[in-house]
């Protein structure tokens, strides 16, 4: 499912929602245990996993982008920079099922926005398979397809 992406007063919102069969201390690992997020995001570990605390991204030369994290609330809420703008993933349980749901709130739609929504799409579409237990498949492939969805979701929302 595509995301949502709005306009908002100082910028855009893009939420993805997924529905996953799992318990959320679970999916929680996958986005805080950095054992389970080289899985599905292998550059980016956590630092400290507190406010305040931070994430870093590795920019593959060398260098690091380091994303503060700024809420936590164990097992529900995980938001941190991301740049210029801000990521955050909210958990909710139902029934030993989560809903995780990831917004991004994006400051300036740029030539790289659809590329890094895109990203997002498959790495949520991996964290549900790798729960799943399932094969992966090719992460580009994927992400070739979701970023022309992308491309026309941005242009229509800019319009």
């Amino acid at each position: 499912m595509l995301a949502l992406i709005n306009k908002t007063a100082n910028g855009y919102t893009a939420t993805f929602v997924r529905n996953l069969d799992h318990p959320r201390e679970k999916v929680w690992a996958m986005l805080t245990d950095n054992n389970q997020l080289k899985k599905w995001f292998p550059e980016l570990r956590v630092d400290e996993l507190k406010k305040g605390g931070s994430f870093k991204f590795d920019m593959g030369d060398g260098s690091f982008e380091e994303m503060e994290i700024l809420g936590i609330e164990q097992f529900a809420i995980l938001e941190y920079t991301w740049g210029d703008d801000i990521v955050r993933f909210e958990l909710d349980e139902e029934n030993g099922n989560t809903q995780l749901k990831l917004i991004e709130k994006i400051s300036e739609i740029t030539g790289h926005t659809p590329r890094d929504l895109a990203g997002w799409h498959v790495c949520l579409d991996v964290i549900g398979r790798l729960l799943d237990g399932q094969s992966i498949g090719s992460r580009r492939e994927e992400w070739e397809k979701w970023y022309e969805e992308y491309k026309n979701a941005v242009n229509s929302v800019q319009k």
